[in-house]
C-alpha cells in the first residue's frame, strides 16, 4: 500500500516537473522564433488604451502548452490509458486554434477560420470524444450532483446533445477569458489543480495529464504574466477549454464546471448579454466593453488587479467545489 502511494506521488510530482521543464526550456526558443515570424497580436483600438502597447507581442504561445502536455502525457499513456480521450480533445481543439491563429497572424487574413469552419471542426472533435467515451470506456455520461453524495443526474437520450453544448461552451468560455496578461493561464492552472486533487482522491487514472497541464501553465506563466512577452492565442485557449471539459466528463463532473469555471461562464454570458442588448436596444450597451474583464479595466481597474480578482475567485470556488464531491 505504501509502495502504491509512493508511486502515485512520484507520478504526480514528475508529471508536473517534466511538463514545467519543457515549457520553461521551450520558451526562450519558441518566443524569439514567433517574433521573427512576426506573428504579433493586433489589439483592438476601441479597447483599453493601455493595451495598444501590446501590439506586436508574439501570439500562438499556446504551442508551449500543447507540446509540454502532449510529450508528458505520452510518457505515461501506457500505464494510464484513461488520459487518451482527454489528450485527444486537448490536442484536437489546440490544432483548431493553431489553424485559426496561423491564418490570422501568418497568412494575414484577419478573420482566421470562418465561423462555420471553426464550429464544424469543434463539433467533429467533440463527436469523436463522445463516440470514444461511449464505445471504448466504462465512463457513464450520468453527472455527479454537487453536495449530494452518491447521486447522479442522467438525461438519457439528451446526454449526447448536452455533452456537445458543455464541451463547446467550455472551450469558447476559455477562449473569451484569454484577454489579459496571465488571466486564462492563472484561472486554468487553478482549475487543473482542482481536477488533479479530485483525480487522486477518486483514483480516476487521469492524474498525469492534469498534472501536465498544471506544470505547462506554471512554466507558461513565466512568460505570460504582465507585461506578457507572449500570448497563448487560440492555440492555447481552445486547447485548455477542451482539456477542462474532457477532464470533467471523464470524472462525471460536468455540473461542477458551473462552479470551478465560473469565470469562463461570466465571460461568455457578458458577451451574449452585450450583443443581445445592443441589438434589441438599438445600439445601447450594458457593459462598457465585453468580455467583462475589459469592462473592469474601463472602470479604472488595473490589468493585474482584474487577473488577481478572477484568480482569487476561482481559487475560492475550487475549494467550495471540493466540499461538494
Amino acid at each position: 500500500m505504501i509502495s502504491g502511494v509512493m508511486n502515485v506521488n512520484s507520478t504526480i510530482v514528475m508529471s508536473v516537473i517534466i511538463s514545467f521543464a519543457i515549457s520553461v526550456v521551450l520558451g526562450p526558443v519558441v518566443i524569439p522564433f514567433l517574433r521573427r515570424l512576426k506573428v504579433g497580436q493586433t489589439v483592438r483600438e476601441e479597447g483599453p488604451k493601455e493595451h495598444l502597447k501590446k501590439n506586436g507581442t508574439p501570439t500562438m504561445g499556446g504551442i508551449l502548452i500543447l507540446v509540454s502536455v502532449v510529450v508528458t502525457s505520452i510518457l505515461y499513456v501506457k500505464d494510464y490509458p484513461k488520459i487518451i480521450p482527454i489528450l485527444f480533445v486537448t490536442l484536437g481543439f489546440g490544432l483548431i486554434g493553431f489553424m485559426d491563429d496561423y491564418i490570422k497572424v501568418v497568412l494575414k487574413r484577419s478573420m482566421g477560420l470562418r465561423a462555420w469552419q471553426k464550429m464544424l471542426l469543434q463539433i467533429l472533435v467533440t463527436g469523436v470524444f463522445a463516440y470514444y467515451i461511449l464505445h471504448y470506456t466504462d465512463v457513464s455520461l450520468a453527472m455527479r450532483i454537487p453536495f449530494v453524495k452518491g447521486l447522479y443526474l442522467d438525461f438519457g437520450v439528451l446526454n449526447i446533445p448536452i455533452l456537445f453544448f458543455i464541451v463547446i461552451g467550455t472551450v469558447n468560455g476559455a477562449n473569451f477569458t484569454d484577454g489579459l496578461d496571465g488571466l486564462a493561464s492563472s484561472v486554468t492552472v487553478l482549475i487543473a489543480t482542482f481536477f488533479t486533487v479530485v483525480a487522486i482522491g477518486l483514483q480516476s487514472g487521469i492524474e498525469p495529464i492534469t498534472c501536465a497541464v498544471v506544470g505547462a501553465l506554471l512554466g507558461f506563466l513565466l512568460f505570460n504574466v504582465h507585461p506578457a512577452s507572449v500570448f497563448m492565442g487560440d492555440t492555447g485557449s481552445l486547447a485548455l477549454g477542451g482539456f477542462v471539459a474532457a477532464t470533467a466528463y471523464m470524472m462525471q463532473m460536468p455540473i461542477f464546471l458551473a462552479i470551478v469555471c465560473f469565470i469562463y461562464v461570466i465571460e461568455v454570458l457578458s458577451v451574449i448579454i452585450q450583443v443581445s442588448y445592443f441589438k434589441v436596444s438599438g445600439g445601447k450597451r450594458i457593459f462598457k466593453m465585453a468580455p467583462i474583464h475589459h469592462h473592469f479595466e474601463l472602470c479604472g481597474w488595473s490589468e493585474t488587479r482584474v487577473v488577481a480578482l478572477f484568480s482569487i475567485l476561482t481559487a475560492l470556488l475550487c475549494l467550495i467545489a471540493l466540499m461538494g464531491i
